[in-house]
Protein backbone atom coordinates (compact mmCIF):
# COMPACT_ATOMS: atom_id res chain seq x y z
CA UNK A 1 0.00 0.00 0.00
CA UNK A 2 1.49 3.34 -1.00
CA UNK A 3 1.59 6.41 1.24
CA UNK A 4 -0.90 8.17 -1.03
CA UNK A 5 -3.35 5.26 -1.00
CA UNK A 6 -3.24 5.50 2.76
CA UNK A 7 -4.01 9.19 2.75
CA UNK A 8 -7.05 8.62 0.55
CA UNK A 9 -8.36 6.23 3.16
CA UNK A 10 -7.71 8.84 5.79
CA UNK A 11 -9.71 11.30 3.75
CA UNK A 12 -12.66 8.92 3.56
CA UNK A 13 -12.54 8.64 7.34
CA UNK A 14 -12.63 12.36 7.95
CA UNK A 15 -15.28 13.47 10.36
CA UNK A 16 -16.97 10.56 12.07
CA UNK A 17 -13.72 8.79 12.91
CA UNK A 18 -13.13 11.25 15.71
CA UNK A 19 -16.00 9.66 17.58
CA UNK A 20 -13.87 6.52 17.91
CA UNK A 21 -11.43 8.06 20.38
CA UNK A 22 -13.41 9.60 23.23
CA UNK A 23 -10.34 10.20 25.39
CA UNK A 24 -9.21 12.73 22.80
CA UNK A 25 -12.39 14.77 22.97
CA UNK A 26 -11.46 16.04 26.41
CA UNK A 27 -8.25 17.63 25.23
CA UNK A 28 -7.51 19.93 27.48
CA UNK A 29 -9.07 23.12 28.12
CA UNK A 30 -6.49 24.25 30.63
CA UNK A 31 -5.56 27.90 30.97
CA UNK A 32 -5.20 28.47 27.26
CA UNK A 33 -3.67 31.82 26.24
CA UNK A 34 -5.62 34.16 23.99
CA UNK A 35 -5.01 33.21 20.38
CA UNK A 36 -3.48 35.74 17.99
CA UNK A 37 -2.98 33.31 15.10
CA UNK A 38 -5.54 31.15 13.34
CA UNK A 39 -3.26 29.23 10.99
CA UNK A 40 0.34 28.11 10.63
CA UNK A 41 2.15 27.69 7.32
CA UNK A 42 5.25 25.61 7.97
CA UNK A 43 7.84 25.63 5.21
CA UNK A 44 9.88 22.55 5.95
CA UNK A 45 13.33 22.77 4.34
CA UNK A 46 13.83 19.04 3.96
CA UNK A 47 17.47 18.14 4.47
CA UNK A 48 18.52 21.38 6.17
CA UNK A 49 19.32 24.73 4.47
CA UNK A 50 22.63 26.55 4.82
CA UNK A 51 22.46 29.41 7.29
CA UNK A 52 25.32 31.28 5.57
CA UNK A 53 23.71 31.12 2.14
CA UNK A 54 20.34 32.39 3.37
CA UNK A 55 19.61 34.44 6.50
CA UNK A 56 22.99 34.57 8.30
CA UNK A 57 25.52 35.72 5.67
CA UNK A 58 29.22 35.86 6.59
CA UNK A 59 30.89 37.70 3.68
CA UNK A 60 34.12 38.19 5.61
CA UNK A 61 34.59 34.49 6.40
CA UNK A 62 36.28 33.83 3.06
CA UNK A 63 35.83 31.46 0.14
CA UNK A 64 36.23 28.30 2.23
CA UNK A 65 33.01 29.23 4.02
CA UNK A 66 31.03 31.24 1.50
CA UNK A 67 32.07 29.89 -1.88
CA UNK A 68 30.53 32.06 -4.61
CA UNK A 69 27.70 33.18 -2.30
CA UNK A 70 29.96 35.67 -0.55
CA UNK A 71 27.84 38.81 -0.61
CA UNK A 72 25.18 40.17 1.70
CA UNK A 73 22.43 42.63 0.91
CA UNK A 74 20.72 45.22 3.05
CA UNK A 75 17.01 44.83 3.74
CA UNK A 76 14.16 47.26 4.25
CA UNK A 77 15.03 47.16 7.97
CA UNK A 78 18.12 49.11 8.99
CA UNK A 79 20.91 46.91 10.30
CA UNK A 80 19.53 43.59 9.00
CA UNK A 81 21.18 41.86 6.06
CA UNK A 82 20.52 38.59 4.25
CA UNK A 83 22.50 36.77 1.60
CA UNK A 84 22.54 38.71 -1.66
CA UNK A 85 20.97 35.66 -3.33
CA UNK A 86 17.65 36.64 -1.65
CA UNK A 87 16.92 40.14 -3.03
CA UNK A 88 13.12 39.79 -2.97
CA UNK A 89 13.03 38.60 0.62
CA UNK A 90 15.29 41.53 1.52
CA UNK A 91 12.41 43.86 0.61
CA UNK A 92 10.10 42.21 3.17
CA UNK A 93 12.33 41.89 6.23
CA UNK A 94 9.88 44.07 8.16
CA UNK A 95 7.42 41.15 8.00
CA UNK A 96 9.62 38.46 9.60
CA UNK A 97 12.18 37.87 12.32
CA UNK A 98 15.36 35.84 11.92
CA UNK A 99 16.53 33.49 14.68
CA UNK A 100 20.27 33.05 14.07
CA UNK A 101 21.01 31.04 17.19
CA UNK A 102 18.91 27.89 16.81
CA UNK A 103 20.69 24.85 18.22
CA UNK A 104 20.16 21.25 19.29
CA UNK A 105 23.59 19.81 18.57
CA UNK A 106 22.38 16.84 16.52
CA UNK A 107 23.63 16.07 13.03
CA UNK A 108 21.47 13.01 12.24
CA UNK A 109 18.41 13.63 10.06
CA UNK A 110 15.98 11.43 12.00
CA UNK A 111 16.82 12.68 15.48
CA UNK A 112 17.11 16.32 14.38
CA UNK A 113 13.77 16.17 12.54
CA UNK A 114 12.14 14.70 15.64
CA UNK A 115 13.58 17.44 17.86
CA UNK A 116 12.49 20.28 15.57
CA UNK A 117 9.09 18.93 14.53
CA UNK A 118 7.95 17.70 17.95
CA UNK A 119 10.09 19.75 20.36
CA UNK A 120 10.59 16.59 22.42
CA UNK A 121 13.69 14.49 22.92
CA UNK A 122 13.40 10.97 21.48
CA UNK A 123 12.14 8.55 24.14
CA UNK A 124 12.17 4.75 23.75
CA UNK A 125 8.70 3.37 23.11
CA UNK A 126 7.07 6.77 22.58
CA UNK A 127 6.50 8.76 19.40
CA UNK A 128 5.40 12.31 20.18
CA UNK A 129 3.08 14.14 17.79
CA UNK A 130 4.57 16.83 15.58
CA UNK A 131 3.36 20.43 15.71
CA UNK A 132 0.75 19.94 12.99
CA UNK A 133 -0.90 17.09 14.87
CA UNK A 134 -0.92 19.09 18.12
CA UNK A 135 -2.53 22.09 16.41
CA UNK A 136 -5.03 19.76 14.77
CA UNK A 137 -5.91 18.32 18.18
CA UNK A 138 -6.49 21.68 19.87
CA UNK A 139 -7.74 23.73 16.92
CA UNK A 140 -9.25 21.12 14.62
CA UNK A 141 -12.65 19.47 14.51
CA UNK A 142 -14.72 19.95 17.61
CA UNK A 143 -12.45 22.83 18.66
CA UNK A 144 -13.78 25.61 16.45
CA UNK A 145 -12.86 24.27 13.01
CA UNK A 146 -15.90 23.04 11.14
CA UNK A 147 -14.75 23.18 7.50
CA UNK A 148 -14.88 20.20 5.15
CA UNK A 149 -11.15 20.02 4.43
CA UNK A 150 -8.96 18.25 7.01
CA UNK A 151 -7.39 20.58 9.61
CA UNK A 152 -3.83 19.45 8.84
CA UNK A 153 -2.70 19.39 5.22
CA UNK A 154 0.72 18.69 3.71
CA UNK A 155 1.81 19.91 0.29
CA UNK A 156 2.54 17.57 -1.32
CA UNK A 157 4.28 14.62 0.42
CA UNK A 158 4.49 13.70 4.13
CA UNK A 159 7.66 14.81 5.88
CA UNK A 160 8.62 11.23 6.73
CA UNK A 161 11.33 10.25 9.25
CA UNK A 162 8.60 9.33 11.83
CA UNK A 163 4.84 9.22 12.23
CA UNK A 164 3.60 12.82 12.32
CA UNK A 165 0.57 12.00 14.48
CA UNK A 166 2.60 10.07 17.08
CA UNK A 167 0.66 8.61 20.00
CA UNK A 168 -2.37 10.79 19.25
CA UNK A 169 -3.34 8.26 16.59
CA UNK A 170 -4.21 8.26 12.92
CA UNK A 171 -7.06 10.76 13.27
CA UNK A 172 -4.36 13.43 13.57
CA UNK A 173 -2.30 12.31 10.65
CA UNK A 174 -1.97 14.98 7.93
CA UNK A 175 -3.79 14.78 4.63
CA UNK A 176 -1.06 14.73 1.97
CA UNK A 177 -2.27 16.19 -1.30
CA UNK A 178 0.11 14.38 -3.65
CA UNK A 179 0.25 15.80 -7.18
CA UNK A 180 2.07 18.92 -8.30
CA UNK A 181 0.40 22.34 -7.86
CA UNK A 182 2.55 23.69 -10.72
CA UNK A 183 0.59 21.49 -13.13
CA UNK A 184 -2.94 22.08 -14.37
CA UNK A 185 -4.97 20.46 -13.03
CA UNK A 186 -3.40 20.06 -9.62
CA UNK A 187 -4.23 16.38 -9.07
CA UNK A 188 -5.10 16.19 -5.38
CA UNK A 189 -5.19 12.67 -4.00
CA UNK A 190 -8.78 11.48 -3.61
CA UNK A 191 -10.29 14.82 -4.72
CA UNK A 192 -9.16 15.72 -8.23
CA UNK A 193 -8.12 13.06 -10.74
CA UNK A 194 -6.99 13.83 -14.27
CA UNK A 195 -9.51 12.71 -16.88
CA UNK A 196 -12.30 11.96 -14.39
CA UNK A 197 -15.06 14.55 -14.60
CA UNK A 198 -17.53 15.43 -11.85
CA UNK A 199 -20.26 13.72 -13.89
CA UNK A 200 -18.23 10.50 -13.97
CA UNK A 201 -17.60 10.76 -10.22
CA UNK A 202 -21.33 11.02 -9.63
CA UNK A 203 -21.98 7.98 -11.88
CA UNK A 204 -19.45 6.00 -9.87
CA UNK A 205 -21.15 7.05 -6.64
CA UNK A 206 -24.56 5.95 -7.92
CA UNK A 207 -23.17 2.58 -9.04
CA UNK A 208 -21.54 1.98 -5.65
CA UNK A 209 -24.84 2.81 -3.96
CA UNK A 210 -26.68 0.22 -6.05
CA UNK A 211 -24.10 -2.46 -5.21
CA UNK A 212 -24.14 -1.77 -1.46
CA UNK A 213 -26.88 -4.24 -0.55
CA UNK A 214 -25.50 -4.80 2.97
CA UNK A 215 -25.52 -1.09 3.71
CA UNK A 216 -29.14 -0.80 2.55
CA UNK A 217 -30.36 -3.77 4.59
CA UNK A 218 -28.61 -2.60 7.78
CA UNK A 219 -29.02 1.15 7.37
CA UNK A 220 -30.64 1.51 10.80
CA UNK A 221 -27.56 0.24 12.64
CA UNK A 222 -25.40 2.95 14.21
CA UNK A 223 -22.18 1.67 12.64
CA UNK A 224 -23.68 2.02 9.16
CA UNK A 225 -25.04 5.46 9.97
CA UNK A 226 -21.53 6.56 10.91
CA UNK A 227 -20.11 5.03 7.73
CA UNK A 228 -22.74 6.80 5.64
CA UNK A 229 -21.98 10.12 7.33
CA UNK A 230 -18.26 9.71 6.61
CA UNK A 231 -18.97 8.77 3.02
CA UNK A 232 -21.17 11.83 2.57
CA UNK A 233 -18.46 14.15 3.91
CA UNK A 234 -15.89 12.61 1.59
CA UNK A 235 -18.15 13.08 -1.44
CA UNK A 236 -18.86 16.65 -0.39
CA UNK A 237 -15.12 17.24 -0.73
CA UNK A 238 -14.85 15.44 -4.06
CA UNK A 239 -17.99 16.83 -5.69
CA UNK A 240 -18.68 20.05 -3.81
CA UNK A 241 -17.17 23.52 -3.83
CA UNK A 242 -14.26 22.39 -1.67
CA UNK A 243 -12.36 21.00 -4.62
CA UNK A 244 -12.34 24.50 -6.15
CA UNK A 245 -9.89 25.54 -3.41
CA UNK A 246 -7.27 23.48 -5.22
CA UNK A 247 -7.96 25.02 -8.64
CA UNK A 248 -5.08 27.45 -9.06
CA UNK A 249 -6.16 28.28 -12.62
CA UNK A 250 -8.62 30.76 -11.11
CA UNK A 251 -5.72 32.92 -9.89
CA UNK A 252 -4.47 35.79 -12.04
CA UNK A 253 -1.50 34.99 -14.26
CA UNK A 254 0.43 37.80 -12.59
CA UNK A 255 -0.18 36.30 -9.16
CA UNK A 256 0.97 32.83 -10.19
CA UNK A 257 4.11 34.29 -11.77
CA UNK A 258 4.86 36.35 -8.66
CA UNK A 259 5.06 33.12 -6.64
CA UNK A 260 7.09 31.35 -9.34
CA UNK A 261 5.73 28.77 -11.79
CA UNK A 262 7.42 25.86 -10.07
CA UNK A 263 6.34 23.32 -7.45
CA UNK A 264 7.54 25.34 -4.45
CA UNK A 265 6.15 28.66 -5.66
CA UNK A 266 2.73 27.23 -6.47
CA UNK A 267 2.75 25.34 -3.15
CA UNK A 268 3.16 28.69 -1.40
CA UNK A 269 0.21 30.06 -3.37
CA UNK A 270 -1.81 26.96 -2.49
CA UNK A 271 -0.89 27.39 1.17
CA UNK A 272 -2.17 30.97 1.09
CA UNK A 273 -5.49 29.73 -0.31
CA UNK A 274 -5.76 27.05 2.39
CA UNK A 275 -5.01 29.58 5.15
CA UNK A 276 -7.59 31.90 3.62
CA UNK A 277 -10.09 29.02 3.73
CA UNK A 278 -9.29 28.48 7.40
CA UNK A 279 -7.15 25.32 7.57
CA UNK A 280 -5.29 25.58 10.93
CA UNK A 281 -2.02 23.90 9.91
CA UNK A 282 -0.43 23.66 6.48
CA UNK A 283 3.01 22.21 5.75
CA UNK A 284 4.99 22.70 2.56
CA UNK A 285 7.50 19.88 2.42
CA UNK A 286 10.24 21.54 0.33
CA UNK A 287 12.77 18.92 -0.64
CA UNK A 288 16.25 19.20 -2.13
CA UNK A 289 18.29 20.94 0.60
CA UNK A 290 20.45 17.99 1.69
CA UNK A 291 23.34 19.17 -0.45
CA UNK A 292 26.34 17.03 0.42
CA UNK A 293 27.66 17.31 -3.12
CA UNK A 294 27.80 20.14 -5.64
CA UNK A 295 25.99 22.41 -3.22
CA UNK A 296 26.44 25.65 -5.11
CA UNK A 297 25.20 24.24 -8.41
CA UNK A 298 21.99 23.27 -6.60
CA UNK A 299 21.68 26.68 -4.95
CA UNK A 300 21.63 28.39 -8.37
CA UNK A 301 18.13 26.97 -8.82
CA UNK A 302 16.93 26.61 -5.25
CA UNK A 303 17.63 30.09 -3.88
CA UNK A 304 15.73 31.98 -6.62
CA UNK A 305 12.77 29.59 -6.11
CA UNK A 306 12.84 30.20 -2.37
CA UNK A 307 13.29 33.94 -2.79
CA UNK A 308 10.28 34.33 -5.10
CA UNK A 309 7.90 31.92 -3.35
CA UNK A 310 8.49 32.95 0.25
CA UNK A 311 8.60 36.70 -0.45
CA UNK A 312 5.35 36.44 -2.45
CA UNK A 313 3.72 34.55 0.42
CA UNK A 314 4.64 37.25 2.95
CA UNK A 315 3.53 40.05 0.60
CA UNK A 316 0.29 38.38 -0.47
CA UNK A 317 -0.81 37.49 3.05
CA UNK A 318 0.01 41.03 4.18
CA UNK A 319 -1.91 42.63 1.29
CA UNK A 320 -4.96 40.48 2.08
CA UNK A 321 -4.88 41.30 5.78
CA UNK A 322 -4.09 37.68 6.67
CA UNK A 323 -0.52 37.99 7.94
CA UNK A 324 -1.66 39.12 11.39
CA UNK A 325 -3.50 35.83 11.84
CA UNK A 326 -1.14 33.49 9.98
CA UNK A 327 2.22 32.29 11.28
CA UNK A 328 4.87 31.50 8.69
CA UNK A 329 7.59 29.19 10.02
CA UNK A 330 10.59 28.55 7.75
CA UNK A 331 13.39 26.12 8.63
CA UNK A 332 14.70 22.57 8.48
CA UNK A 333 16.03 19.96 10.86
CA UNK A 334 19.43 21.70 11.06
CA UNK A 335 21.71 23.96 9.06
CA UNK A 336 24.69 23.01 6.97
CA UNK A 337 28.38 22.84 7.74
CA UNK A 338 29.83 26.33 7.46
CA UNK A 339 33.09 25.12 5.93
CA UNK A 340 32.71 24.04 2.31
CA UNK A 341 33.94 20.52 1.50
CA UNK A 342 35.79 21.25 -1.74
CA UNK A 343 37.54 17.86 -1.97
CA UNK A 344 36.21 14.77 -3.79
CA UNK A 345 33.73 13.15 -3.61
CA UNK A 346 31.91 16.21 -2.23
CA UNK A 347 33.17 18.68 -4.82
CA UNK A 348 31.88 21.72 -3.02
CA UNK A 349 29.29 20.23 -0.66
CA UNK A 350 28.08 21.14 2.78
CA UNK A 351 27.60 18.68 5.66
CA UNK A 352 24.92 18.51 8.39
CA UNK A 353 25.18 21.10 11.16
CA UNK A 354 23.00 21.09 14.28
CA UNK A 355 25.17 23.30 16.48
CA UNK A 356 23.97 26.57 15.00
CA UNK A 357 21.39 27.27 12.32
CA UNK A 358 18.75 29.79 11.30
CA UNK A 359 14.96 29.84 11.41
CA UNK A 360 12.57 32.53 10.15
CA UNK A 361 9.17 33.28 11.70
CA UNK A 362 6.65 35.97 10.87
CA UNK A 363 2.98 36.83 11.17
CA UNK A 364 0.33 35.60 13.60
CA UNK A 365 1.76 37.59 16.50
CA UNK A 366 5.43 37.17 15.67
CA UNK A 367 6.95 40.59 15.09
CA UNK A 368 8.87 41.48 11.97
CA UNK A 369 12.14 43.33 11.46
CA UNK A 370 14.06 41.72 14.30
CA UNK A 371 16.98 39.35 14.78
CA UNK A 372 17.16 36.90 17.69
CA UNK A 373 20.52 35.59 18.85
CA UNK A 374 23.86 35.69 17.12
CA UNK A 375 26.26 33.17 15.61
CA UNK A 376 30.05 33.40 15.66
CA UNK A 377 32.07 34.88 12.79
CA UNK A 378 31.70 31.71 10.70
CA UNK A 379 28.16 30.66 11.69
CA UNK A 380 29.60 27.54 13.30
CA UNK A 381 28.55 28.11 16.92
CA UNK A 382 25.99 30.14 18.82
CA UNK A 383 27.60 33.32 20.15
CA UNK A 384 24.62 34.84 21.94
CA UNK A 385 21.18 33.74 23.17
CA UNK A 386 20.84 30.06 22.17
CA UNK A 387 17.31 29.10 21.13
CA UNK A 388 16.14 25.48 21.31
CA UNK A 389 13.33 23.95 19.24
CA UNK A 390 11.01 23.61 22.24
CA UNK A 391 11.17 27.38 22.84
CA UNK A 392 10.17 28.04 19.24
CA UNK A 393 7.30 25.54 19.33
CA UNK A 394 6.07 26.69 22.74
CA UNK A 395 6.00 30.27 21.43
CA UNK A 396 4.10 29.23 18.35
CA UNK A 397 1.58 27.21 20.36
CA UNK A 398 1.04 30.18 22.67
CA UNK A 399 0.26 32.45 19.72
CA UNK A 400 -2.20 29.82 18.49
CA UNK A 401 -3.93 29.90 21.87
CA UNK A 402 -2.61 26.51 22.98
CA UNK A 403 -1.27 26.21 26.50
CA UNK A 404 2.21 24.59 26.36
CA UNK A 405 1.47 23.06 29.78
CA UNK A 406 -1.77 21.39 28.64
CA UNK A 407 -1.81 17.63 28.82
CA UNK A 408 -1.65 15.55 25.66
CA UNK A 409 -4.42 12.96 25.83
CA UNK A 410 -3.63 9.39 24.90
CA UNK A 411 -4.90 5.90 25.45
CA UNK A 412 -1.65 4.64 26.96
CA UNK A 413 -1.81 6.50 30.23
CA UNK A 414 1.23 8.60 29.36
CA UNK A 415 1.76 11.73 31.44
CA UNK A 416 2.74 14.05 28.62
CA UNK A 417 2.23 17.78 28.14
CA UNK A 418 2.26 19.78 24.94
CA UNK A 419 5.67 21.39 25.29
CA UNK A 420 7.83 21.09 28.40
CA UNK A 421 10.50 23.78 28.75
CA UNK A 422 13.80 23.17 30.49
CA UNK A 423 14.81 25.32 33.41
CA UNK A 424 16.03 28.69 32.20
CA UNK A 425 14.26 28.41 28.86
CA UNK A 426 11.36 30.66 28.00
CA UNK A 427 9.12 31.86 25.23
CA UNK A 428 10.54 34.11 22.53
CA UNK A 429 8.91 37.16 24.10
CA UNK A 430 11.34 39.51 22.35
CA UNK A 431 9.52 38.87 19.07
CA UNK A 432 5.98 38.17 20.37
Amino acid sequence: MSRFEFTRRDLMKTGASFAAAPYLLNAQASAAPKAKAKSVIQIWMWGGPSQIDTFDPKPRAGEDYCGPLDKEIGTNVDGITVNAALPKLAKHADKYSIIRSMTHGTNAHETASYLVQTGHKPTPGIVHPCAGAVVSLFKGRGKGYDKKLPPYIVLTEPQGRFSECGFLGLDYKPFATGGDPAKDPFEVSGIIAKGISEKRQQSRRQLLGKLDTLGKSASNLDIFKVAQSSRQEAYDMILGDTKDIFDLSTEKKQTREMYGKNTFGQSCLMARRLAEYGVPYITINYKGWDTHKRHFETMKNKLPELDAGLSALFADLSDRGLLDSTIIWWGGEFGRGPKVQWNAPWNGGRSHHGSCFSVVVGGGGFQGGKVVGKSDEKAAKVAENPVHPQQLLASMYTLMGIDPAAKLPNNRGLDEIVMPLAEGEGLLTEIM
